[in-house]
């Protein structure tokens, strides 16, 4: 029996890093959830910084739900028809994943990816500023439409790329 070739590592460090960036993003719903309750406090008791408190919430926010999606798709809770998959073998659930990598995760990411690219490339070289509040930092929810599509299509290229299970040959 050989090692693990070229595929198997590529894979296994796509899935090392993707699960590295969705444990910390998971760190972020803490401070969502302390700035969303800090936001009366600070309108009502200290008369200042609430709208910054729900800007910054809101980035935190668009940054966890970007990773999230690909969260979910690792749970094999996104996309996911269990109701009739759960009765069809390991190989036909093997091959049902690439599949839907192929005919739909990886076209979604590239369109998400070209459609945005001049918006979200405008709004990060101008460091574009909320609308409402002038507050710094839009640019990084728009940027979290490119950390969603990144890692739905490196999770899309390890599931495609992965080798079948051996008990499922």
């Amino acid at each position: 029996m050989r090692g693990p070739g070229l595929i198997d590592t590529i894979v296994a460090r796509l899935d090392r890093a993707l699960a590295g960036i969705i444990a910390l993003a998971c760190w972020l719903a803490l401070p969502v959830v302390v700035l969303l309750f800090l936001q009366w406090p600070l309108r009502d008791l200290i008369h200042g910084y609430s709208r910054e408190a729900n800007d910054l919430g809101q980035i935190f926010f668009a940054l966890f739900v970007a990773v999230s999606v690909t969260a979910a798709t690792r749970a094999g809770t996104h996309l996911a028809a269990d109701t009739l998959a759960h009765r069809y073998s390991e190989r036909t659930r093997h091959w049902l994943r690439k599949i839907g990598a192929v005919a739909g995760l990886l076209p979604w990411t590239l369109v998400i990816l070209a459609t945005s690219r001049a918006s979200v490339w405008q709004s990060l070289t101008g460091r574009e500023a909320f609308p409402d509040t002038s507050n710094p930092g839009y640019f990084l929810i728009k940027l979290a439409l490119w950390l969603m599509a990144g890692t739905v299509l490196l999770q899309a290229i390890a599931d495609i790329l992965r080798r079948q299970p051996a008990e499922a040959r």
